[in-house]
This record gives C-alpha cells, structure tokens and sequence, in this order.
C-alpha cells in the first residue's frame, strides 16, 4: 500500500480588521473561525497583522503626527499578548471549531512589539509562535525582529508540514529556501492589502505581490494560502486627515489568493472590496507530481556548488549563567 496523502478543505481570510480594537479584532476573528469550520475547512489563514490591523499611519506621516494623533499608544495597548485572556478566547474557539489557525497579529512582549503569526492546532494549544524575521521599511519604526528559529516548518497530522511567512519576507530567497528544504507541503503567506501607493508604486501592489505568492508555490511544490486583509471606509477617515493622504490609501486593496503546487490558481478570487472567505480542497499528492519536475531544494539543487547556513538557534537578550562556588579559592587574610 502506498502513501495516504491528506485531502482536506482550507479557507483563507479577506477581510477588514476590527482597527486597533483589540477586543473587537478577537470577536471578528472567532466569527471567521467559526465560519470557515461550518463550511468544512480544517485550516484557517489570516491576513498580517489582522489583529488589531496593520498600522498604515506609518506610510502616511511623521512619527510625531502619528504619536500625537495617540495612533502609537493605541496601537500598543490594543496589540496582543500571549498569555492574555483575549489570547485564551482565540485558542479556545479554535479547539471549538476542531481545526488548525494560523493568525496573524501585533504580538505584545513586555515593552516591545513584534510582527506574528501563531499557528494554533485543533486540541487549543500552541503550535508555534514565529516573529517577522526583519520588519519593512517603515515597519521598523513599530516592531522588533524575528530570529532563526522562526524559519521552521511543522509536522500536523491531517495536515502536513505546515509554515507561514509575512508579507515581503517572501522577497527574501535564502528564508524561503530554509523553508523550502524543511519539506514545507503548506505555506501560509500572510499579507495587509495592497491598498498602498497604487498605483504609483508597483512593488508594493497585488499584481507584484500576488505573483511573489505564486512563484512560492512553484518554486517550493507546495500550496500556498495567501491570505489579506481589505482597508475599510472607517480607517481611511481616521488615518487621512489631508486631502493628499486619500491619494496614499484607499478602500479595498484585498487580493487574497490560494495556489496549487504547480503554480495554478485554485480558488476564485473576491472583489478587492469585498470581505469573506476564500476555500479550496487540497490533496497533498499533488505535490509528488510538481516535486517530480523540479526540487529545489532536493533533487534539482546543486550543494556542492551552492549552500545556505542557517541559524536556528533562539537569540535570547539575556543569557543567564551563574558560577559553581568551588571554581572560588579561599583566601587566607592572616597570610595576606
């Protein structure tokens, strides 16, 4: 008997974000759960940052409009943190729901903030936490850095070998190759909009950006769900005081997407405006055909002529150490 691929139904998210609300952000996002498990999906994708949305006032404005508009402090206070019970709430209605979720979040650490993706299983409980590796431009200015050991692939039952990026870490081809040698059979390819600068900055638009998804899943033989949030009315009215910012942001921007191992486009896609779920029924068998023609990372790759050194070890800010007490000599004052 030969291999039993898994064949089962994933539903990726387009959508708004409840902006910086994060309790409302929580509530939004259960509903799409929940949703996505009534129409029979066993996995769940969202957008960057989903909860409590992407903070766009980094790309219209000064840090000092944005602090004085009281976006940074928002922005902070409505981030996520792990052990909150906001969090809880999340992991609970994912064991409800009897399916896996990768979200995507401003992960609240102490002082600091940081771009994440959790990957949550159907028992409720942590699958990993991983960290945008280098945040973008202007992101730098809000969020802390990833380390090696959030380039890792995992191996869910029913599911398969599961992994998720942000946004133009897809850019970046030694991290997508450190994933592509995990043997990674579904991606998660989270991102914002594509509301930004269009049309007038090209990389930053759907077409690009899209086509950085797809080439994801021909060069690594694995499904990609490509999830991505929409900018809503109320955050351009918010964020654009001037006349000149409508011409930076604009309503829609949603390009959610899902891609099959060989590059095809399996799921129909949503207008850009337009908020829901994309779902598609995958079979991981299909990834023995694409990996036949072309393995980068196994058959089709050249080591002996180039390699990649990765790190995975976590880059703690404090290693804590103490030493054993008989490494001391005893000094003797009255002979000194």
């Amino acid at each position: 008997m030969g291999i039993e691929h898994p064949k089962y139904r994933v539903a990726v998210v387009q959508a708004a974000p409840a902006w910086l609300d994060l309790d409302a952000s929580v509530a939004k996002s259960i509903a799409l759960i929940e949703e996505a498990a009534a129409k029979g999906a066993k996995l769940i994708a969202f957008p960057e940052a989903f909860i409590p949305g992407y903070p766009w006032y980094i790309w219209l404005d000064s840090p000092a409009w944005a602090i004085g508009r009281g976006f940074v402090q928002r922005y902070f206070d409505n981030s996520l943190s792990y052990d909150s019970p906001q969090a809880e709430k999340l992991r609970l209605a994912v064991k409800k729901a009897g399916m896996t979720a990768v979200l995507g979040l401003s992960e609240r650490d102490g002082g600091s903030l940081y771009l994440a993706q959790w990957l949550i299983g159907p028992d409720g409980e942590t699958i990993a936490k991983r960290r945008k590796l280098r945040p973008t431009h202007a992101e730098r200015t809000v969020y802390g850095e990833g380390d090696g050991s959030d380039l890792a692939v995992h191996d869910r039952p029913g599911i398969g070998r599961l992994g998720a990026l942000c946004c133009w870490e897809h850019l970046q081809p030694l991290s997508k190759y450190a994933m592509y040698a995990q043997n990674e059979q579904v991606h998660v390819a989270a991102w914002p909009s594509f509301s930004l600068y269009d049309p007038f900055a090209p990389a930053l638009g759907w077409e690009v950006n899209n086509a950085a998804s797809r080439v994801y899943a021909v060069e690594g033989s694995c499904f990609v769900l490509a999830p991505c949030a929409t900018v809503s009315q109320a955050m351009i009215d918010e964020m654009c005081d001037r006349e000149d910012k409508h011409g930076l942001l604009h309503v829609g921007g949603g390009h959610a997407a899902i891609y099959g191992p060989d590059g095809s486009s399996i799921a129909e896609k949503l207008p850009p405006d337009q908020e829901g779920l994309l779902l598609a029924d995958i079979d991981l068998g299909a990834i023995g055909i694409a990996k036949n023609a072309a393995d980068p990372a196994g058959h089709y790759s050249r080591p002996d002529v180039t390699r990649l050194l990765l790190n995975k070890k976590p880059s703690k800010r404090v290693e804590h150490f103490a030493l054993p007490l008989d490494s001391f000599e005893e000094i003797d004052a009255a002979a000194s």
